[in-house]
């Protein structure tokens, strides 16, 4: 069994800042010697691959986080990590980690101890603070050195957090930064750049609120522009005055609330583009840069949701016929952008912050917006619904059904959705696929509501289907008149792929209405002539669609689909298709194997007895051919009953009898004195009733006939699921005149050597055996035990053999002959 303690991933993080997922397996340590050391190994849990070879380097600073997880950078710009699914394996392996480097395994960050002996550490201690060297440009360098050198030390790094704070070493260092770019002195600026980039990895939220402040905060930016990696400075500042301008769209009277905009947007902007991507540990340091952004955005959100008047206009101008189309699309935006905020939000928050926004009537000025002409506009108020349908889908649909009491079905939200979908410009069609999406989650039952009082499911969904259904499969009803489809260019095909895709979810989900509707708007019919498309996407996906129909298994299905012969434009793609193997021909060719793996009679038979001629020398599978057997078997159990019967006794003999009593009644058998019978008087089981011979014979008859027409006409077939491809039995069967039937063994070595041990007349033989009597019993015996073994050879597997049957059934009717 694996172990799942060593189980973890492995991640590596990418420019973006962003974990890659590299792979899944099991993690070991030992020692490598190419690597000339103890190292991590992680080979993947699929093919054994290595996905990670380590060295365990007694330098690297190593971090366990959250008890599962242990982080570490092997070179500049490439960290790596561990995630681990027990935290016992972490332990296991941060041990080891913490023995070869020779630390306390008690510790989480081994960095923290590194290069500091406990004298240095009790120095650290016992020092009453640490001291700056004066602000002044000669001193820059010995500045950026002791910043650099106190931050891998959590000691140090307070210390002299404490002393840039107390001495307010930031503004005199702004004002150096001022003084070196008016001279031009790049040294001086690149000493600069590595300072300020250390104090914001010192990770104190009082720093921050200096450097942040209105009056430092472009300094600060400005310090960042001279990265030493740089042969040009970048121009940070001159985007964010120039290019990025604030626009108050609905006027902010709170002086506060306005500099908390502007100071959120500026530092969101030093963490996306002026810092350089952090290292692990720099990432663990910026938590409170991270902190400050959020709790900046959360502070925003409450005092704009606090605001009545000002959401009031917002609302107001937003519906408003005579606001200007620009006016309009900056109000989307900033709703767009102050939705996006709430998504930072505690849920308890968010809640009410929607809350807010549906009593303001968000929804009925979304609707208003959906029905404008400007592309942009609709763009960013999809974005809006997107977040309302996602936080509370049930809000969504409870307002459209109120609304369909009042407006028409054109004016409806959700049709309003469905049109954009359908009229989506976009040649990849990326508007259409978020609102498809969107509209999948509205009508998905696992997220809709049931309480004692109502169900959402079955208003919602009668709701649906009487006002918005035909508004969605309108572009597929209009495409699909011809037996090709009218329009078969990309975009098109494009759409109708993602209309039969959310037209399969509602087959999978919504049972009886879904039904209704295919069947009465004869539906399938439709959805088969997009079979004939050039675009091989939309033709397999109309085959989902009636693949997911027949897996049903439902008869209201079959039987429409057998009454309008709808397998007729599937079988002619199979045979368009020609012996290309693609996945037009597995998907085809998997639905009819379900079909006859499923035995799903009707549909059998159907296929069969339509469209056996066009398929009948398809033989690079066995599908339809064994389709064929099925519909066979079928129509043999119909046309003779009493095989169906001897089927149905054989399987109950085999069954209702266990392994004791048969035992016991063959050890009852052979201890039946033989003097009791009559010479030539067969044993033969008591029976509660008995048939005459001419009863018995005649299925027997009928099948003998009927397989050598087989053997004729579908020797193919036959040959791969009878008995005829076996083995003949060791058994014939002859019959003298009417009354006799005999059953006949090939004769035995015992019985061809006279004198032999158990022969008549040998000394061996014993004197009460008549021929006759022991020749019968033994026959009857063997007879019913070989039964057995082809019951218990046959009749448990799922393809039950009709020959099989009919073979035990000679043998127990000769045997109540005899």
């Amino acid at each position: 069994m694996t172990d799942t303690r060593r189980r973890v991933k492995v991640y590596t993080l990418n420019e973006d800042r962003q974990w890659d997922d590299r792979g899944t397996g099991h993690v070991s340590s030992g020692y490598v010697e190419r690597l000339k050391g103890t190292s991590l190994l992680v080979r993947a849990e699929s093919d054994g691959s290595l996905l990670l070879e380590s060295k365990i380097n007694p330098n690297t600073a190593y971090q366990k986080q959250q008890d599962t997880l242990i982080v570490w950078s092997e070179a500049e710009n490439y960290d790596l990590a561990l995630s681990f699914q027990e935290k016992a394996g972490c332990d296991e392996i941060w041990e080891k980690i913490c023995q070869v480097q020779g630390k306390d395994p008690s510790v989480d960050i081994t960095q923290d101890v590194v290069d500091e002996s406990e004298e240095e550490r009790f120095d650290d201690m016992s020092s009453p603070g640490l001291e700056l060297p004066p602000c002044e440009l000669n001193r820059l360098e010995d500045l950026a050195e002791m910043v650099a050198s106190s931050l891998p030390s959590p000691l140090r790094r307070e210390k002299l957090a404490l002393a840039v704070e107390n001495e307010g070493y930031i503004r005199k260092l702004l004002e150096l930064f001022r003084v070196c770019e008016d001279l031009e002195n790049r040294e001086g600026l690149h000493h600069l750049y590595e300072i300020i980039k250390g104090i914001f990895l010192l990770n104190r939220t009082a720093l921050f609120e200096v450097m942040f402040s209105e009056e430092c905060i472009m300094d600060v930016i400005g310090c960042l522009e001279f990265d030493p990696a740089l042969a040009q400075p970048r121009r940070h500042r001159e985007f964010l005055t120039e290019t990025a301008r604030f626009k108050e769209v609905i006027p902010i009277s709170d002086p506060e609330l306005r500099q908390k905009i502007h100071q959120t947007y500026r530092v969101q902007y030093i963490q996306d583009m002026v810092l350089p991507t952090p290292s692990v540990f720099e990432e663990n340091m910026l938590s409170t840069l991270h902190s400050f952004i959020f709790f900046n955005k959360v502070e925003i959100v409450g005092m704009l949701q606090d605001d009545e008047k000002f959401l009031t206009d917002l609302f107001a101008q937003l519906t408003d016929e005579a606001t200007d189309d620009d006016k309009r699309h900056e109000l989307v935006n900033f709703l767009k952008e102050f939705c996006a905020f709430s998504q930072t939000l505690q849920p308890q928050n968010r809640d009410a912050f929607f809350k807010t926004l549906s009593n303001m009537g968000i929804l009925p000025a979304l609707e208003v917006i959906l029905g404008m002409d400007d592309v942009q506009v609709r763009g960013a108020a999809t974005d809006i619904f997107s977040y309302l349908v996602e936080y509370n889908p049930s809000m969504v649909r409870e307002f459209v059904m109120q609304e369909s009491q009042q407006n028409d079905d054109d004016i409806l939200l959700i049709n309003l959705i469905i049109e954009h979908m359908i009229c989506d410009t976009d040649p990849e069609l990326g508007g259409a696929v978020q609102l498809m999406g969107l509209l999948r989650t509205l009508v998905d039952p696992e997220n809709m509501l049931a309480t004692a009082n109502k169900t959402e499911k079955t208003e919602f969904l009668s709701f649906f289907y009487k006002h918005c259904m035909h508004v969605l499969s309108a572009p597929l009803l209009a495409n699909t008149t011809e037996e090709k489809p009218g329009k078969d260019d990309f975009q098109t095909s494009q759409l109708l792929a993602l209309i039969l895709e959310l037209l399969t979810f509602c087959v999978e989900h919504h049972t009886y209405h879904i039904k209704n509707y295919i069947i009465n708007k004869d539906i399938l019919r439709r959805v088969l002539v997009l079979t004939a498309s050039q675009h091989a996407f939309l033709a397999l996906c109309a085959l989902r669609f009636m693949r997911r129909i027949i897996g049903l298994k439902d008869e209201f299905y079959n039987r429409y689909i057998m009454r309008n012969f709808l397998f007729e434009p599937v079988i002619k793609a199979f045979l368009n298709n020609g012996s290309r193997y693609n996945l037009m021909n597995s998907a085809i060719i998997e639905m009819f194997e379900y079909v006859r793996v499923e035995d799903v009679k009707s549909l059998t038979a159907h296929i069969v007895e339509n469209y056996w001629k066009a398929l009948e020398d398809v033989d690079y599978v066995q599908t339809f051919k064994g389709l064929k057997l099925r519909y066979e078997q079928q129509r043999e159990r119909q046309d003779n009953p009493k095989l169906d019967s001897m089927r149905s006794i054989l399987r109950n003999h085999r069954f209702r009898r266990d392994a004791r009593t048969l035992e016991d009644e063959e050890e009852m058998w052979f201890n039946t004195d033989e003097d009791d019978l009559e010479d030539g008087e067969a044993v033969v089981p008591p029976s509660d009733k008995m048939k005459s011979e001419e009863d018995l014979m005649e299925p027997i008859s009928k099948f003998m006939e009927r397989k050598k027409l087989k053997d004729t006409d579908d020797k193919d077939v036959l040959g791969k699921s009878s008995l005829s491809g076996r083995q003949n039995p060791s058994f014939k069967l002859s019959f003298s005149g009417s009354t006799k039937t005999s059953l006949s063994s090939p004769p035995s070595s015992a019985s061809l050597n006279p004198g032999s041990p158990g022969s008549p007349g040998s000394p061996g033989a014993g004197a009460r055996s008549s021929p006759s009597t022991t020749t019968v019993t033994t026959k009857v015996t063997v007879s019913i035990l070989f039964v057995q073994m082809l019951l218990v050879d046959y009749l448990d597997r799922r393809e039950r053999d009709e020959e099989v049957v009919c073979w035990c059934a000679v043998i127990l009717a000769s045997t109540s002959l005899l």
